[in-house]
């Protein structure tokens, strides 16, 4: 059921994980006497940050993890395609298998499978504390991937599933204002536990077990979308009764303009992730302690990004896209054209704002074009597709430097950023259209 995050009207028997059959499981259940609320949207906020966490934990760890194995003599003083492997596995698996992912969220339900992924997910996570192979670390990452791939469909799905859209949005904008200060406190923490030893970092994946628990106490498994939900879903029914035997058709063409636009936003989304210490080094930053002073002062914009996507959620997604490629075009050229580190700094808080906006208006846009009984694959492709964005950005940035000819990195965020802004025209001439024909 349905709620704009309301205090829930019913919270009794939360931890029911009655398992669906094994088809058309919004035609099939009963209404259960379940409504979502704040103790729901908080545990998915929270499971959300997993997948986050996979990446931002291993950041001040990575090069004591590959001195250890030096050490020991499990690699070479070339270690880059490792250094790689290790902080990306996870990556490539949600890229990969979160279509899969998806079609078992929507053939056997949310709750079964989004509880299983979060114990697989503390399991997996931790293990490397307990391992002394890296090509064993590398596929124990590669497995969190799988659990991360279900986590990220399951609770995307579910926020379009328990709550209205004012409600996603308010759950999607917290999601991006607490994001950042969970990285930082992660980052920390995962710092303060490598100077204990090599692996040390590893056990800060013990944190989902709370989230767990909270999953176990508190998620349910929704049957259908409430009146007013506003996504093209089949609408839920009232207790002791069943649901149309319809099923909605599989919204193919909608998924594949926002799979499309997802993957064509991540790349440019994580232009500066993967390149942003070279553009510093461009304009003579050499400390890498500076840099990242420089760019954690910038990064208090993301949360400002989310802010305003939550001001205008209400006002079309084409205006969100225009708003938050433009932010991305104007923040990638300016750092690209920069002569001094003030001056990048300047242009990279706007980059900055466009980044916080992107990915809740990417999610919104999806949820809103799925029915229900389709939106675990639906969300499940947007995964990959985002995901898959990490991927392709260094290409695209390889063939941004060829086209500008100069081969520094600064030419090409000049490149992409000013593909950004095409973008962003394209955007802006569907909103006009969009509020001409309202």
């Amino acid at each position: 059921m349905a709620t704009d995050l309301t205090p829930p009207a019913a919270l009794a028997a939360v931890s029911s994980g009655q398992s669906p059959p094994a088809a058309h499981p919004a035609a099939a259940r009963p209404m259960a006497a379940h409504q979502a609320g704040w103790a729901q949207g908080v545990v998915l906020v929270l499971a959300g940050f997993l997948p986050i966490l996979a990446i931002v934990s291993l950041t001040p760890a990575v090069p004591t993890i590959l001195d250890h194995f030096r050490a020991v003599g499990q690699i070479g003083a070339d270690a880059s395609l490792l250094v790689t492997l290790l902080v990306t596995a996870p990556g490539l698996s949600i890229a990969l298998l979160s279509p899969f992912a998806g079609m078992l969220v929507d053939r056997y339900g949310r709750r079964p499978l989004l509880v299983g992924a979060a114990l697989l997910y503390g399991a997996v996570g931790v293990a490397p504390y307990f391992l002394d192979s890296l090509k064993a670390i590398i596929a124990s990452r590669l497995a969190l991937g799988v659990a991360e791939a279900a986590i990220l469909t399951i609770v995307n799905t579910l926020i379009a599933d328990y709550f209205t859209p004012v409600g996603r949005r308010r759950l999607l904008m917290l999601q991006g204002m607490a994001g950042p200060a969970l990285a930082s406190l992660v980052i920390a923490g995962s710092g303060a536990l490598t100077v204990i030893g090599w692996n040390t970092s590893f056990l800060i994946y013990l944190s989902a077990i709370p989230i767990f628990l909270g999953m176990y106490a508190y998620i349910f498994e929704p049957v259908g979308d409430a009146p007013g939900a506003g996504s093209p879903a089949v609408g839920a029914v009232a207790p002791g009764t069943t649901a149309p035997s319809g099923r909605a058709p599989f919204p193919l063409k909608a998924v594949v303009i926002f799979g499309a636009a997802t993957l064509f936003a991540s790349s440019l989304y994580y232009v500066f992730i993967v390149q942003g210490g070279l553009a510093f080094r461009e304009v003579g930053v050499a400390d890498p302690a500076a840099a990242g002073r420089y760019i954690s002062l910038a990064s208090l914009a993301v949360p400002v990004g989310a802010l305003i996507f939550g001001a205008v959620g209400a006002r079309g997604t084409a205006l969100q896209i225009l708003m938050f490629l433009g932010m991305l075009g104007i923040g990638l050229t300016g750092i690209g054209l920069a002569h001094d580190p003030t001056t990048m700094v300047a242009l990279l808080v706007i980059q900055q704002m466009g980044a916080g906006m992107t990915i809740p208006t990417l999610v919104a846009w999806a949820q809103s074009e799925l029915p229900f009984e389709h939106r675990g694959r639906g969300m499940g492709v947007w995964s990959s597709c985002f995901f898959l964005g990490q991927f392709t950005s260094p290409f695209f940035v390889a063939l941004a430097k060829g086209i500008a000819g100069t081969g520094t990195v600064q030419s090409a965020f000049v490149v992409m950023g000013g593909i950004a802004l095409a973008g962003a025209a394209i955007a802006a001439i569907l909103a006009f259209r969009a509020k001409s024909s309202a």
